[in-house]
C-alpha cells in the first residue's frame, strides 16, 4: 500500500504518522525533547533537538516505511515561534517559542500602530507571537541578527532541514502579528511601523504545494516529495473535519484551543480572541489558553505524581475543591482569558486545605479556562468536539461536560496534527485522503450547582 508521512513538531514532542492511501493509520511514533528556560519567562528549544527527535521517531516506524512506497511527506507544527536563520536555513540561535514572554516591551510598538492598521491584524497583541519575538531578537542580539537572512516558523525550519524550500504558509503567517487578514498577505504597514525588515519574511506558498524532496532521511525514503504543510491546529482540523457551525472544537494539550469556523475575516482592533487562516482557504476564530496541560504537568511534578495518580485523586474529590481556586497562568497568558502579566496561584486556602483539594482545584481551573474561552467566542450552548491528548481521560471529559453544560464527544484520532499533515502530503501528489475520525460516545452534562458556584468564585478571583 502506498503511504504518506505526516510530521507534527509540537512544543515538547514530535509525532510521526504513517497513513495509508485508504486513510488507515499504519504506524505512529513519538519522541520528546525539552523546552529550555535560560531566564525567567523565556521559552526556547534547540532546533538540533527537533532533528534528533525526528530521526528517533522515524526509526521507530522504519519497518512500516519499508513495507510500501512513501509517496509524500508533510509537516505541521507549533505556531508563533521564531527561528533566526542564515541564508541556507540553518539556525543562528535557539528557537524562541510561543510561551515566551521576553518581548513584552516590544509589543508596545504594535499598540502604537494606527487603529486601521492594527485592526487588520485582527488578533490580540501578545509577546509570544512571531513579530514581537523577532523585534526583540533584532534589538537585543545584534550579532545573530546581522547574520540573519530569514525568520522561519518552527515547522518551516524542520521542513527545510528535510530538504524543502524556505517558505511558509498562510495558516502560520496569519499567526505572526504581521499578517493583514483583509488583504490575506504580509502587512507592509505593520512592518514599517515596527521597523521589521521585509526581507526577513519568507514567501508564502500553498499548504499542499510540493517544495522539495527529502534529503535527511537516507535510503529508506530519500527523494520523496515534501509539501509545505500548515500549523498544528488547522492540521488537526483536517484530520477530524472542520467543526460545523453549531459545534465548538476544544483541543487540550500543553495549551488549550477553543475553535469555531467563521465565514470571512473581519478587521477588529485588539480583539479578545484570535483569527487565523486554515489549510483550506478559510478562517477560524480561536480563544487560546497557554496554560492547560502545561500547568497540570507542573502540579503533577510538584506533588511527585504520575498522570494516572493525578486523575485518580481528582476522581475521588468533590466539586468545588473545598473553596480553593487555581489560576493556572504560570507563563502568563495571551489575552482574552487572562493577560500576559497574569500569574499562577491557588487562592482560598485554609488550614483545612488538603493536597487533594489543590489537585481538584487545578483540574477545575483548567476546565474553567475552557469555559471562559467558549464564552469569549460567543459559542456557549454548542456541543463540544474534543481533541488532543489532554482529553483522553474519561474524568476530564465528564468535567468539561459538566462545566460547559453541553455534551462532549471525543474524537479518537491519535496524532491528529500529524495525520492532517499526511493528508496535505497526499494532496500534493494528486491523491486524497478523506477525514474519517472515530468518536467516542457523547458524555452528557449533569447540572452541578457546586461547580457553577466554583466557576463564579473563580471568575471573581481571576480579576
Amino acid at each position: 500500500m502506498d503511504r504518506y508521512v505526516g510530521i507534527d513538531l509540537g512544543t515538547s514532542g514530535l509525532k510521526v504518522a504513517v497513513v495509508g492511501e485508504d486513510g488507515s493509520m499504519l504506524a505512529e511514533s513519538q519522541a520528546e525533547y525539552t523546552v529550555d528556560s535560560p531566564r525567567p519567562g523565556w521559552a526556547e528549544s534547540d532546533p538540533a533537538a527537533w532533528i534528533s527527535g525526528l530521526e528517533a521517531a522515524l526509526a521507530a516506524v522504519a519497518t512500516s516505511l519499508a513495507q510500501g512506497r512513501v509517496r509524500a511527506v508533510g509537516v505541521a507544527g507549533q505556531m508563533h515561534g521564531a527561528v533566526l536563520c542564515d541564508v541556507a536555513g540553518g539556525a543562528l540561535r535557539p528557537a524562541v517559542l510561543w510561551p515566551d514572554r521576553r518581548a513584552d516591551k516590544e509589543v508596545a510598538l504594535w499598540r502604537k500602530l494606527p487603529e486601521p492598521v492594527r485592526s487588520r491584524l485582527a488578533n490580540p497583541l501578545v509577546p509570544g507571537m512571531t513579530g514581537p519575538m523577532v523585534r526583540w531578537l533584532l534589538d537585543h542580539e545584534p550579532s545573530a541578527a546581522s547574520q540573519a537572512s530569514m525568520v522561519l516558523l518552527p515547522k518551516d525550519y524542520l521542513r527545510v532541514a528535510l530538504g524543502g524550500a524556505l517558505v511558509t504558509d498562510r495558516s502560520d503567517a496569519s499567526a505572526t502579528l504581521l499578517w493583514d487578514v483583509i488583504e490575506d498577505g504580509w502587512s507592509s504597514a505593520t512592518l514599517e511601523g515596527t521597523g521589521l525588515p521585509s526581507q526577513l519574511l519568507p514567501l508564502v506558498a500553498g499548504c499542499s504545494d510540493v517544495v522539495g524532496e527529502t534529503l535527511l532521511l537516507g535510503e529508506v525514503w530519500g527523494g520523496v516529495p515534501i509539501v509545505v504543510g500548515c500549523a498544528d491546529t488547522p492540521a488537526a482540523m483536517l484530520a477530524v473535519g472542520h467543526p460545523a457551525e453549531d459545534i465548538v472544537q476544544v483541543n487540550l494539550g500543553t495549551g488549550a484551543q477553543v475553535l469555531r469556523t467563521v465565514d470571512r475575516p473581519e478587521a477588529r482592533a485588539d480583539p479578545p480572541v484570535h483569527l487565523y487562516a486554515d489549510a483550506d482557504g478559510g478562517w477560524y476564530a480561536m480563544a487560546a489558553v497557554q496554560n492547560a496541560g502545561l500547568a497540570l504537568g507542573w502540579v503533577r511534578r510538584l506533588f511527585g505524581l504520575d498522570w494516572p495518580d493525578l486523575f485518580a485523586i481528582f476522581a475521588s474529590t468533590s466539586p468545588g475543591a473545598g473553596g480553593v481556586s487555581f489560576l493556572p497562568f504560570l507563563t502568563g497568558e495571551r489575552g482574552g482569558v487572562a493577560g500576559p502579566d497574569s500569574q499562577g496561584a491557588w487562592i482560598g486556602m485554609s488550614t483545612g486545605t488538603s493536597r487533594d483539594d489543590l489537585i481538584r482545584a487545578a483540574m477545575e481551573g483548567m476546565a474553567f479556562c475552557v469555559r471562559r474561552a467558549v464564552e469569549l467566542l460567543d459559542a456557549g450552548g454548542r456541543p463540544v468536539r474534543l481533541t488532543g491528548g489532554g482529553g483522553r481521560d474519561p474524568g476530564v471529559q465528564r468535567l468539561l461536560a459538566h462545566v460547559l453544560g453541553v455534551p462532549v464527544r471525543r474524537a479518537k484520532v491519535r496524532s491528529a496534527s500529524a495525520t492532517g499533515a499526511a493528508m496535505l502530503a497526499a494532496r500534493g501528489v494528486g491523491s486524497r485522503i478523506d477525514a474519517a475520525p472515530r468518536f467516542g460516545p457523547d458524555v452528557a452534562p449533569t447540572p452541578d450547582e457546586a461547580l457553577d458556584d466554583a466557576y463564579r468564585v473563580w471568575l471573581t478571583r481571576l480579576s
